[in-house]
């Protein structure tokens, strides 16, 4: 089976931040204006409805203690923000900010409605799965958290929803720190009752069933179908990624990688050095 042709598309600026901000997650509001986390700086930032070919100033509304990452609204104009101290204390919250009549210019006032156990290590992308509930990737805990709100979204409980090797973040990743995190951005769609998660350190695209009625998951994540395809298609274009599932891990915090052996060439492969040509002793 062959991939679909990918559509032309035209890109055009709608705004620019300063120089070297992390742009981490988004919410497009039902006025077209945009919420933008900001992961580096802590910050959250507001981005005025653009018209086509347009660019707009984007206004700063908030900076907190900890990095900010997922954002989702939970209801029109109520908008739920991860925070947390991904590489210290992993304290992690969810806070909640009413935009309900508010309008440019205003402060905004977040209200932490929930602080999660030290089972929480790294608050990620987040998504709505149905009034309510919440899905929210925790990407140094390798796993995915069900948090059902209540009381106006001015409260909330949280529980594991899955846990699986391919949320896994990896200690012995070859990259400079900070360490890379495992599952990553997530979406569910209701038209194919799906939940769909990124690992960005197992470089996999997974997706798993979820239940109608309970609104929990149904079997195991599979890897897409059309990865294969898709693998082939980043390939042409000089990129890899790995499609095969990882073995199973023991889970480590997040710290920085051990220090890898150097191999040493055979000493029947190393050249003698002529007379003149080594180095002094």
């Amino acid at each position: 089976m062959t991939m679909a042709p990918i559509p032309a598309v035209a890109l055009t600026p709608v705004a620019y931040f300063p120089e070297n901000y992390f742009l981490e997650n988004l919410v497009v509001r039902a006025d077209g204006s945009v919420l933008v986390t900001t992961v580096l700086q802590k910050e959250l930032w507001y981005v005025p409805s653009a018209k086509p070919g347009t660019v707009v100033s984007p206004v700063l509304l908030h900076t907190f203690k900890h990095p900010i990452l997922g954002i989702v609204e939970a209801e029109p104009d109520v908008i739920m923000v991860s925070v947390c101290d991904l590489y210290h204390t992993h304290e992690s919250q969810l806070a909640r900010i009413d935009f309900k009549g508010w309008t440019p210019g205003k402060p905004v006032k977040p209200e932490i409605i929930f602080s999660f156990d030290d089972r929480a290590r790294g608050l990620n992308g987040s998504c709505m799965l149905g009034p309510g509930v919440m899905a929210l990737a925790d990407c140094f805990a390798g796993l995915i958290w069900r948090v059902d709100l209540s009381d106006g979204a001015h409260s909330a409980t949280a529980r594991v929803w899955l846990a699986h090797d391919t949320m896994a973040w990896d200690p012995d990743a070859a990259v400079a720190p900070p360490p890379q995190p495992g599952v990553n951005g997530i979406r569910y769609s209701e038209k194919t009752g799906y939940v769909y998660y990124t690992s960005t350190a197992q470089k996999v695209f997974m997706r798993i069933s979820v239940g109608k009625a309970s609104l929990d998951p149904v079997g195991d994540p599979r890897i897409r179908r059309r990865d294969r395809q898709l693998r082939r298609l980043l390939h042409r274009r000089g990129r890899r990624i790995r499609l095969r599932l990882p073995a199973p891990r023991q889970h480590a915090r997040p710290g920085p990688a051990p220090a890898r052996a150097r191999r040493r060439s055979p000493a029947h492969r190393r050249r003698p050095v002529r007379p003149g040509h080594g180095r002094a002793d």
